[in-house]
């Protein structure tokens, strides 16, 4: 029996909320339990469907852990490349950054925390053009050259400015820091800045 426009378009809307639930109750359970420590029965169970009906939109657990990480992480990895794009002074990239990071924490916990517990696990899958990190070490590159950033190990300064404004996340997804992250994004940013040696 053919579907009506009506009917067919009623369908299309259905099948993209029940496809919205099942990400959005798949970064809840997987920033909670992990990848590993959620099952399909949670999953299935959060959403309301049958465990069957999962596999209509994914082929797997691990295929939508890798879609999930891709998009999020992606979404961060475009978000940095306008702000370097916009080619400004080092000390405002870096805050701008860091206000980005807090800002996407505070609004998202879950796909933020999934993202940042995940990344070992899948960066492999991220191409060199949607990867925050290279974004933040062009960025850094194009600082050293200006002369903004006095040190022989741009690298090294990258990581420890990531670990100043990524380790008080960390903190709040273990209840460890209380309240939004927005508010400490300067504290955070004079932080990352000064790990940086940031003239």
């Amino acid at each position: 029996m053919r579907l009506t426009v009506a009917e067919a378009a009623t369908k299309t809307r259905d099948s993209a909320a029940t496809r919205a639930r099942i990400e959005r109750e798949a970064l809840r359970l997987f920033a909670a339990k992990g990848v590993e420590g959620a099952t399909i029965r949670d999953l299935s169970q959060a959403v309301g469907v049958a465990d069957a009906a999962l596999y209509r939109y994914f082929g797997s657990k691990e295929a939508l852990a890798r879609d999930l990480f891709q998009r999020h992480y992606g979404a961060l990895a475009q978000a940095i490349a306008q702000i370097g794009a916009r080619d400004l002074p080092f000390r405002d990239s870096v805050t701008q950054i860091v206000a980005l990071v807090c800002r996407m924490f505070d609004e998202d916990p879950d796909a933020f925390a999934f993202v940042l517990l995940n990344q070992h696990a899948y960066l492999r899958y991220v191409r060199e053009d949607g990867n925050a990190v290279a974004e933040i070490l062009r960025i850094v590159a194009r600082a050293q050259a200006r002369g903004e950033i006095m040190t022989r190990e741009p690298e090294l300064a990258a990581a420890m400015a990531l670990g100043a404004a990524l380790q008080p996340a960390v903190f709040k997804l273990y209840g460890r820091l209380p309240g939004p992250l927005a508010p400490r994004a300067d504290a955070l940013a004079r932080a990352a800045l000064a790990a940086m040696q940031a003239g």
